[in-house]
């Protein structure tokens, strides 16, 4: 054991310190990731640093989770001031800023009143809307997702997830469950019947590089619940709390869900998740059928708390609006209004600060590649889609200095395709 210790630090004296650290990370984390590209050390900002030194403009912020970007003062000062007082309860007891949390999520939504199920995260609030769907709709099992949708990696929820290379290897789910081409009205009201117990759609596809239905989709979604009597559950792990202009991504249509879920930009960077129930559907659990020892945790629940309190007061809701819009209509030029549309670029996609970019090819992680040794970090969830996701205090100068980079990124990731790199 000494000798491979001393082995260890002999290389990592003899490399990079990226290359250090991610050869560590390859060393003892299970291989479900792979190896990743860089390591992240420090954040200010919309801005991280690489442990070499390097400088990127954060255009991904952990995938749509950190809203406020990075070290944001709100942030800090409100979890170091909850850890100082009280760090856990469990849900035994009853602690402050939960309750605060639960109550204010309520009041988000509006209208019918509804009922709150704190998480750790997307799939565990997805898990709780399960069983929602389950008891308020017993004995009925059968659900109806969306192709190419994605709800999470524990099994409920993958069960529901419409991407087969990921769910077939850990079925048969004991849900039953039709998947239907995502957007697709007349294939949703055919799938759903008098048994179906609920539907459950994201008002944007996120793991599949940000793809939004056709207006009216939602309102179409309710309907068909309505005439059959199931619950309509929409996932907002990605796409809730102001990513796209909006509290909530469904509000930009006139409907009501059933059930609502979220994570991800909610803690701002803390692991904390929301499945929230609306009139009977927030009546149908009872005691003992659902639990999470770390949900409500009050420090996450206090991260949260300043994560809304900063978006309202700071005006960040316009402000995804509105350098969203700035960002889609430059991503959409790559060249620049003189020269049109670059070639690789077939679409934009999304709202607010949550956009995928079309590719006439599949060259996406090629784009992502470049774009991260140009100090612009991004995704690439599918082959032929580039998605950006960055905080919500990305300002108008930074997204210019990306809006200006763009056209070269594309030139260079169709060139290394191209040359087989």
């Amino acid at each position: 054991m000494t000798g491979g210790r001393q082995n260890n630090a002999v290389l990592a004296d003899e490399v990079a310190p990226n290359t250090a650290l991610v050869d560590r990370f390859e060393a003892v984390f299970m291989a479900n990731y792979g190896r990743p590209p860089i390591p992240l050390v420090r954040g200010a900002g919309c801005t991280v640093w690489d442990a070499d030194g390097a400088a990127y403009l954060d255009l991904l912020a952990g995938i749509a989770v950190c809203s406020l970007g990075h070290a944001h003062p709100a942030l800090v000062e409100a979890v170091t001031r909850q850890v100082g007082l009280l760090a856990h309860t469990s849900n035994l007891f009853a602690n402050k800023p939960a309750i605060e949390l639960a109550e204010r999520l309520v009041s988000l939504l509006g209208g019918p009143r509804a009922r709150v199920f704190l998480s750790n995260d997307g799939a565990t609030a997805n898990e709780a809307a399960i069983k929602v769907v389950l008891r308020a709709r017993a004995p009925l099992r059968h659900f109806v997702a969306a192709e190419r949708s994605f709800h999470g990696r524990t099994l409920g929820a993958l069960a529901l997830t419409g991407k087969p290379s990921i769910r077939e290897p850990f079925g048969p789910s004991a849900l039953e469950v039709t998947f239907v081409p995502y957007g697709d009205a007349d294939a949703l009201e055919a799938a759903v019947t008098t048994r179906t117990a609920g539907v459950f759609l994201e008002p944007i596809l996120g793991e599949s590089g940000v793809v939004a239905p056709p207006a009216g989709y939602l309102r179409q979604a309710r309907q068909v619940c309505d005439r059959a009597g199931a619950l309509l559950v929409l996932d907002e792990v990605q796409g809730g709390i102001g990513r796209t202009g909006r509290w909530f991504a469904y509000q930009h249509e006139d409907v009501v869900p059933d059930v609502v879920t979220l994570a991800k930009g909610l803690g701002g960077g803390l692991p904390v998740g929301a499945c929230l129930a609306i009139g009977a559907a927030g009546q149908a659990l009872r005691p003992g059928d659902h639990g999470s020892t770390f949900g409500g945790n009050p420090v996450c629940c206090a991260a949260a708390l300043a994560v809304l309190d900063t978006i309202e007061r700071d005006g960040l809701l316009a402000a995804a609006t509105a350098v969203g819009r700035r960002l889609t209509e430059g991503l959409r030029d790559g060249r620049g209004p003189a020269d049109g549309p670059h070639r690789l670029v077939t679409a934009v996609d999304g709202r607010g600060l949550w956009l995928g970019v079309g590719l006439s090819r599949p060259v996406a992680a090629a784009v992502v590649d470049v774009a991260r040794r140009r100090g612009f970090l991004l995704n690439a969830p599918v082959p032929d889609r580039v998605r950006l996701a960055p905080p919500l205090i990305l300002g108008v100068e930074d997204a210019d200095r990306f809006l200006s980079a763009w056209p070269a990124i594309l030139a260079e990731a169709e060139q290394a395709r191209g040359a087989g790199r």
